[in-house]
């Protein structure tokens, strides 16, 4: 186990499982991750190795004994009438049968229905009337010569869920985690292995958990298939409800007016939209307008009295084209159904997660670690939406007062969320809080950006916030820094809007230094204007490379010295090597350049660093590069810039180090080939011209 793994097990004994487990007891049983870690959770809550291989073998033993296959519902059925009495696994919902003024149970795998159940098991639990419910039951069997009367009963029920958690244990025990080492954790909680995740990629993994903290919290996520957006609202919760959003009615949703019965709003602390995206698809205007109603306003009505509620709406859906596409020709929202490309509804959501930069799910980004069991994560949670902590900001940031209450209010429910999750005991930094505020913030904006190409009516908003020291500081999306010449085009409605038939755009010529950050470039100016300037990238954007950074800054060097104490491992010198070829590609067939390499020695492996980088010298002989090496031994070597002899001076704060590695182990990556389509971590230049 890691060290994190150990220190996990020591402050929360009972309440983690293996997470590599779930895939050892499914086999083929078609049952939610949290009905699995249930009974993972009662016998394998354990580090000890004998104890986990025997809980493994007991969860699979009750499985196979009780876990109704829609294929051996027979069997099953059977089994029931010769003992009089048995207990399954299955997924259940009850309705009211007027007639006989008695409730019905249905079990959905053993195929029966008219299951008697009494008025108090219902009481007990209201969700059955709603929708189905994983449980574990007692069925029982009795004949009856009244044709009328079913022979099924339901002796028993107990929903699959932990009663009881300790919420105070809980905070205490999150006070001995650093931040990076509980976002470790919760990775590890939702599957996956946080060393294949950036930081950035990271939190929007836990964005998708703010539904669950917040009431009335309304999230959207579109992007590419594969990325996982609909996983955690169907696995990871009994308290969320995943449904199509083709399948929804407005009785199923929000109140059937014939019995006045509330519908899934009014029982579940989510409820998920799978499939949401679709030009074709069509949806009925009265439920889009009630759906409009009840996300601005926490109540509904249909012409009967107002009726409130708190679940959380997560809508997610696959994009048909890539950023740049949807940027220059529609927005970013152009894949919704019609009915729901609309503003009202579209302002009416507190984020929008940008799905595109969540890599397709693969089987190394999952984890063999220990994580909460989901179900007592998700009792957490939902404790969690008792508390309000949308004001903790304001102690350290003060946001824009020229943005609407709608925004700010979209802002600080996200930003209560993420605190939620990551800081349920307080304790954050100025520095924690102002990481959070600018994804709250950017999640926002995203929306309110694409609200104004849509719709021209909608001003355009500097969101910016303030620190103590009364500085502004603006916010950009990603894609605003990655596209710029497409971000900021005008709604075609819109009579100031310049043409986009012409060269504009489609020529796309970038110059290597924008006046905000660098881009990916089309084509290269023939002689850029150089400036000094500070630029920050940030996480997860593409389109940079060390030419447009560095290439023209570096153009007609004689001599070039690169100075990286961390140019050790083999991804960090097949950067440099990669400098080197940029170098080799720009230069002239008949120039000479050298260039000089200070870097520090890898304790771990210094005879392979050696060889690694001699490979480069070797490589440059007949290249008109001549490339040279040497080891900075005095341990004061914390500069990381490149000097040319030109008189620019570039500095770095992760040097050349400023790729996402590629996950991919085998078959091809177009990010092993081309830095532009590499995903970036966070990090700064500085251009700086020596006299």
């Amino acid at each position: 186990m890691s060290s994190l793994d150990d220190k996990i097990n020591e402050h929360f004994a009972g309440y983690v499982v293996r997470k590599d487990l779930v895939k050892a007891v499914k086999g083929n049983a078609i049952v939610p991750t949290y009905v699995l870690e249930y009974l993972l959770g009662q016998y394998c809550a354990t580090d000890d190795e004998a104890s986990i291989q025997s809980g493994i073998e007991t969860v699979k033993e009750i499985l196979r004994k009780h876990y109704v296959h829609r294929s051996e519902a027979g069997l099953i059925q059977s089994t029931i009438k010769e003992k009089g009495r048995y207990k399954v696994i299955d997924q259940i919902s009850v309705t009211l049968n007027e007639k006989t003024d008695c409730y019905e149970a249905t079990f959905e795998n053993l195929g029966i229905k008219k299951v008697a159940v009494d008025s108090g098991t219902v009481k007990a639990h209201p969700k059955l009337l709603v929708t189905g419910v994983w449980c574990i039951a007692d069925v029982q069997y009795e004949f009856s010569e009244d044709s009328r009367t079913s022979p099924w009963m339901l002796e028993t029920i107990k929903p699959i869920q932990i009663a009881k958690v300790d919420y105070e244990g809980y905070k205490e025990a999150r006070n001995q985690f650093t931040k990076d080492e509980w976002i470790d954790l919760l990775m590890q909680s939702i599957g996956f292995n946080p060393d294949a995740f950036g930081r950035r990629s990271k939190l929007l993994q836990l964005m998708r958990l703010i539904p669950f903290v917040e009431r009335n919290y309304n999230i959207i996520e579109l992007g590419p298939k594969g990325t996982g957006k609909s996983h955690i609202y169907s696995e990871f919760s009994p308290h969320g409800q995943l449904i199509s959003g083709g399948e929804v009615t407005i009785p199923k949703l929000f109140v059937n007016n014939s019995n006045g019965r509330i519908g899934l709003v009014g029982y579940w602390d989510v409820v998920a939209f799978d499939e949401f995206a679709g030009r074709e698809k069509t949806a009925n205007k009265a439920l889009v307008d009630i759906m409009k109603n009840y996300m601005a306003n926490k109540t509904f009505s249909r012409g009967v009295n107002p009726m409130g509620a708190e679940a959380s709406f997560a809508f997610v859906g696959n994009t048909d084209h890539n950023v740049p596409f949807m940027l220059k020709n529609s927005d970013l929202f152009e894949a919704l159904p019609p009915q729901f490309h609309d503003s009202a509804f579209i302002d009416r959501l507190h984020a929008y997660l940008p799905g595109w930069e969540v890599d397709v799910i693969r089987g190394e980004m999952f984890t063999q670690g220990y994580g909460f069991i989901v179900d007592y994560l998700a009792e957490i949670l939902r404790h969690l939406r008792q508390e309000d902590f949308s004001n903790r900001p304001d102690q350290h940031f003060s946001i824009s007062e020229k943005i609407s209450t709608r925004d700010r209010d979209a802002v600080y429910k996200t930003m209560s969320g993420l605190l939620k999750v990551i800081f349920p005991a307080g304790g954050e930094s100025s520095e924690d809080v102002e990481e959070l505020l600018q994804l709250a913030m950017e999640s926002r904006k995203r929306v309110k950006d694409q609200l104004f190409r849509i719709d021209a009516t909608y001003p355009e908003v500097d969101f910016y916030y303030t620190g103590t020291d009364g500085e502004k500081r603006h916010v950009q999306t990603v894609e605003e820094q990655e596209f710029p010449q497409f971000y900021h085009l005008k709604p075609a409605s819109d009579p100031k809007q310049q043409s986009t038939d012409g060269d504009n755009t489609d020529e796309a010529v970038i110059e290597p230094i924008p006046e905000a950050n660098v881009q990916s470039i089309a084509s290269t100016p023939a002689q850029p204007a150089l400036e000094e300037g500070h630029h920050t990238f940030a996480e997860n954007r593409k389109g940079v490379s060390f030419d447009n950074l560095f290439g023209p800054y570096t153009d007609g060097s004689s001599r070039i010295v690169v100075t990286d104490p961390y140019i050790r491992y083999f991804y960090q010198i097949r950067n440099m090597m990669e400098f080197v070829e940029m170098i080799i590609r720009r230069k002239q067939p008949e120039d000479q350049v050298s260039i000089h390499l200070v870097t520090g020695p890898h304790d771990g492996d210094i005879q392979k660093q050696r060889e690694l980088l001699d490979s480069i010298t070797e490589a440059c002989t007949g290249s008109g590069v001549d490339f040279t090496w040497a080891f900075d031994t005095s341990d004061t070597a914390h500069a990381r810039d490149i000097v040319t002899d030109t008189g620019w001076k570039i500095v770095l704060d992760r040097g050349l180090d400023i790729f996402q590695a590629p996950l991919r182990r085998e078959g091809f990556n177009l990010g092993d080939r081309l830095q532009e389509h590499r995903m970036v971590k966070s990090f700064y230049v500085t251009y700086v011209r020596q006299s």
